[in-house]
């Protein structure tokens, strides 16, 4: 527990709006709260819930700005392999098979990865993975291909290998520069991620804004050459049954991505982005949530729908739901 003299950063001193229930049978039976933020095309604060000013950790959100780090630290990435560097990927055969080219090109091996050993993050993946007598690999964690590009980039600049995780590294200090500059704001905190990289902690109003910038960005910057390779390759951002890649494939120019911890961020081509964190990071509410929040900005398309249906099974049938209540 944190002593008088290592206070706790606390990111919000008030309960935070209902953004989602839980209704069984017609029954409330759990609501999830949190703070969400909608920009305008002209990047003002178009609406907002809860306190979107306060630092959170947007965990696997932040990983645009962490790809744009090691372009800009000299890594030449395009393609596939680009939007592979800014993914949580499902740990799907493409994805792992593509982690361990990048190693191999960049003369590096799975051993120096520093993520820990994982099973594949999407289910079905992992029940197969099992199934076929494989063990958690560093490669299958969902943070692999960002991994891969951290070290090739620091290969390439001769930095140290073996530190490459550490805040003070210069890569991690380059990647925290990109934070700021793209949110707007400095970084409030620095924590470690669960895949054992530096978090960097931002608003969420820092965070639309940082999406924002991406989709904007000058045509041969390192924060629009990453923006088009995630947008160009969403499954390898994502997975072939995730939200996220669905939403970049079905709405043009749209950038999106999820975090650990329920947070999402996504940016519109036009400048429009919205950004929100459910405060119990509970990641069903997620789809829900986002399809809402895009209805509102006008959004309209099949998968906004697709994306907000969240079921609730009882003795395998449908007898409720997760629903947005804002």
């Amino acid at each position: 527990m944190p002593t008088s003299a290592q206070p706790a950063i606390s990111a919000r001193s008030s309960a935070p709006p209902v953004l989602a229930e839980v209704v069984r049978s017609g029954f409330v039976e759990g609501r999830h709260r949190g703070s969400l933020v909608v920009l305008a095309e002209d990047g003002s604060v178009e609406f907002a819930l809860g306190d979107v000013t306060a630092p959170v950790f947007p965990r696997s959100s932040n990983k645009p700005m962490q790809a744009a780090g090691v372009l800009r630290a000299g890594l030449e990435l395009t393609g596939e392999r680009l939007a592979l560097a800014a993914a949580s990927h499902s740990g799907e055969t493409f994805h792992l098979d593509l982690v361990r080219k990048m190693l191999a090109e960049h003369g590096l091996t799975p051993e120096r990865l520093q993520c820990p050993p994982d099973l594949p993050l999407d289910p079905q993946e992992a029940e197969a993975y099992l199934a076929s007598g494989a063990v958690r690999e560093r490669v299958t964690m969902n943070c692999s291909g960002k991994h891969t590009a951290m070290l090739a980039a620091c290969a390439l600049r001769d930095w140290p290998l073996e530190t490459y995780l550490d805040p003070e590294h210069p890569l991690q200090q380059l990647i925290h520069t990109v934070v700021e500059e793209a949110a707007g704001e400095p970084v409030a905190a620095v924590g470690t991620d669960g895949c054992g990289a530096p978090l960097m902690a931002i608003s969420l109003a820092g965070l639309a804004r940082a999406y924002r910038s991406f989709v904007l960005a000058a045509p041969g910057t390192a924060e629009r050459h990453v923006a088009d390779a995630m947008r160009a390759h969403p499954e390898y951002v994502a997975g072939t049954r995730r939200p996220d890649t669905w939403l970049m494939r079905e709405i043009p120019g749209a950038l999106s991505k999820m975090g650990a911890e329920a947070v999402q961020a996504v940016a519109l081509p036009d400048g429009r982005a919205l950004a929100f964190k459910i405060d119990d990071g509970a990641t069903r509410t997620l789809g829900p949530v986002l399809s809402r929040a895009l209805t509102l900005m006008g959004v309209e398309a099949p998968v906004v729908e697709r994306i907000g249906r969240a079921p609730l099974l009882g003795g395998g049938r449908e007898v409720g739901e997760i629903r947005a209540v804002f």
